[in-house]
């Protein structure tokens, strides 16, 4: 990724002197652009450089997010259009077009929701003393919940 973005201003503002191009993770590649064409361009080298090495894009696997674009010209690999998607899950997050954190939060508490029902033998359970209970609470039940919560933005309706 390194040589595709080098000595180019392509990518999303970080700080005044930085831009980020894209997040890294594992296998994953996520792509940061402003405008389309800077898009198509990144990922045209992407695929460039990345053929030169023997990989390959799987363009079924993947997508295109944009938000506020006035673009409606689709992104290509080898001629081929990227689906376009409205909203997708990203490292156990969900971002969508509305740039909220509603749906990743709903998401969240239904996962604890069926953690803590899962549990239910140890909530009822007389073999077990509140203090065990509670850590149990605090082990399994919370970190599911509260997975990404850094990075939600706090409403009136998220506080809710």
């Amino acid at each position: 990724m390194k040589t595709s973005t080098d000595q180019k201003r392509n990518g999303i503002q970080w700080t005044l002197w930085k831009q980020m191009d894209d997040l890294d993770f594992a296998d994953d590649l996520a792509l940061l652009s402003h405008t389309q064409q800077q898009m198509q361009e990144k990922t045209s080298i992407v695929a460039d450089n990345s053929a030169s090495l023997g990989l390959h894009i799987n363009r079924g696997k993947s997508k295109v997010f944009k938000t506020n674009a006035s673009s409606n010209t689709p992104i290509t690999v080898e001629g081929d259009a990227l689906e376009e998607v409205d909203s997708f899950t990203y490292l156990g997050s969900i971002l969508d077009k509305q740039g909220g954190t509603d749906a990743d939060v709903k998401t969240r508490i239904g996962k604890a929701r069926a953690a803590f029902h899962q549990l239910k033998n140890i909530w009822g359970s007389r073999q077990f003393n509140i203090t065990t209970k509670i850590s149990v609470f605090n082990t399994i039940v919370k970190p599911i919940l509260l997975y990404g919560a850094e990075n939600w933005r706090t409403t009136a309706t998220t506080m809710k």
